[in-house]
């Protein structure tokens, strides 16, 4: 597969391998019948990075073969959101033409939103002064009047000159309901919008009955806790990023959720507390045992749950847990099943055309 082609015809195969791959690694654990989330064909990342290339008056992006490291020029990206691929190639040429704009430019990143926000990022290999400043301000403005709602941010060594801002603001349809997010660049957001309304939306169903409140570790800018809240008296999140813990305040006060409490500390930190190892001024003014959570929900790393927090986990009736990696998944579950059976699990293809899976499960307590 090259960066301007996606093998299209081959979608329904490469998402059957992998709801086979998912099922034969849970085959270890009773588990019913993996519901399989579909991504669109093309066009589904809402976000790129590419480097760009200069060779002679050319200049283009470009990515690596990630086995042979060879370079591959890109003009379109067909992974990409039809509005990254209509920035591209208007980014070149502008660039191009433009000898404060082009100098030691080495990398541009480009996110973006269903709702029709862009926000494009260069990054230079040089101090960025204030002629960049007007150079940058006078493209934004040119693309504004263009059409595009689009903000530009500069990056060099310790800079970061932000045109207006540096975020854009998403608008999710999840069963009707419209929900905000905040979306800070350079912060972790899931790329693939369709998915993520999926995820959203199963995670909705299989809570909808729910009783007491949740409590969900790396909370990131509260895409979950938002979508959850409904489902539950009250929502504890955690999340140790301070720019993800912003965007979630943020997006809580926009949609108007009302109980909705973030900390921001890491889910080592959580459980250190909640055992009473250690104390934390982060928590002064919350009583952590007014809460009465019966449901617990984890979107960890690729390298699954600790073991400290692994044990915490499975104190609570109900688990949900996002996975991005099925390996440390099994893992995980090869402890969480010695108390819980598995209820609900799902396959949402996240990253199409690649062997990444993203994966959900619900369990019971026995």
């Amino acid at each position: 597969m090259t960066p301007e082609h996606l093998p299209i015809t081959q979608y329904d195969s490469q998402l059957t391998e992998k709801q086979q791959h998912l099922s034969q690694l849970l085959s270890p654990y009773q588990h019913p019948e993996i519901e399989v989330f579909r991504s669109p064909v093309s066009h589904y990342r809402m976000r790129a990075e590419f480097r760009l290339w200069h060779e002679g008056d050319e200049l283009y992006h470009i990515m690596f073969d990630q086995q042979t490291k060879s370079r591959i020029r890109v003009d379109q990206f067909p992974a990409a959101s039809e509005l990254i691929n209509q920035l591209m190639p208007i980014m070149i040429e502008a660039i191009k033409q433009d000898p404060v704009l082009r100098h030691k430019i080495f990398q541009i990143d480009y996110l973006t939103t269903l709702s029709g926000e862009a926000l494009v990022t260069l990054l230079y290999h040089r101090p960025l002064h204030d002629d960049w400043v007007a150079a940058a301000s006078q493209l934004r403005d040119k693309l504004r009047q263009s059409g595009f709602t689009l903000d530009i941010i500069g990056r060099a060594t310790k800079t970061k000159i932000v045109l207006d801002k540096d975020y854009i603001e998403e608008t999710l349809n999840v069963h009707g309901e419209t929900l905000i997010y905040r979306q800070v660049e350079n912060s972790f957001t899931q790329p693939n919008a369709a998915i993520n309304i999926s995820m959203l939306e199963w995670a909705q169903k299989i809570t909808q009955d729910s009783t007491g409140d949740l409590l969900e570790l790396y909370c990131g800018n509260g895409n979950f806790s938002i979508a959850l809240a409904k489902n539950f008296e009250h929502v504890l999140a955690t999340e140790i990023a301070k720019p993800s813990v912003e965007s979630a305040q943020y997006n809580i006060a926009a949609n108007q959720v009302k109980n909705v409490q973030i900390i921001r500390m890491s889910a080592e930190e959580f459980t250190q507390a909640m055992q009473g190892v250690r104390k934390f001024n982060r928590l002064k003014g919350i009583d952590l045992q007014s809460y009465n959570c019966e449901t617990i929900f984890v979107d960890p790393p690729r390298s699954g749950l600790d073991e400290q927090t692994l044990k915490m986990v499975q104190q609570y009736p109900r688990i949900l847990y996002i996975s991005c990696n099925p390996e440390t998944l099994c893992e995980n579950l090869s402890v969480l099943t010695e108390t819980h059976t598995i209820s609900r699990v799902a396959l949402f293809d996240q990253f199409p055309y690649t062997h990444h899976m993203e994966s959900g499960v619900l369990l019971t307590l026995r």
